[in-house]
């Protein structure tokens, strides 16, 4: 299994997919096709979950996404939520935000209810 890396764009995140059980999606997504845009990211993810790691850490660093962004970012987190129910699998989330954006950092605790994958919330001065 190789490693995807999309750099980031105005646009578009950079994603940061490695098999050693380190991902990473990080900047703003207002992509004008969003499920054409993270379409790699989910068959990467259906490839992984056939054998991944036993701890999968995943730092998402967003600066802004729009609606049609946070459904792929959800379907991104229910694909690790089914990794994370495996015997022996674990799955950790660091949601990154600006220590003032409120909305980002309510927008990672919905993510957190829906899906029962541990979160871990990390505010910054300077940013994602």
């Amino acid at each position: 299994m190789d490693v995807l890396e999309i750099p980031n764009t105005a646009k578009t995140p950079q994603i940061s997919l490695n098999p050693n059980g380190h991902l990473l999606i990080a900047g703003r997504s207002i992509p004008e096709n969003s499920i054409e845009f993270y379409r790699s990211t989910m068959e990467w993810l259906v490839e992984y979950a056939r054998q991944p790691q036993p701890v999968t850490e995943v730092e998402m660093h967003f600066e802004y996404f729009n609606t049609s962004s946070s459904k792929c970012i959800l379907d991104i987190f229910k694909h690790l939520a089914k990794i994370h129910e495996m015997p022996g699998k674990e799955v950790k989330v660091k949601w990154f935000f600006f220590q003032e954006d409120e909305d980002m950092f309510e927008s990672g605790n919905d993510y957190s209810t829906i899906v029962k994958i541990p979160f871990e919330f990390i505010a910054s001065e300077e940013g994602a």
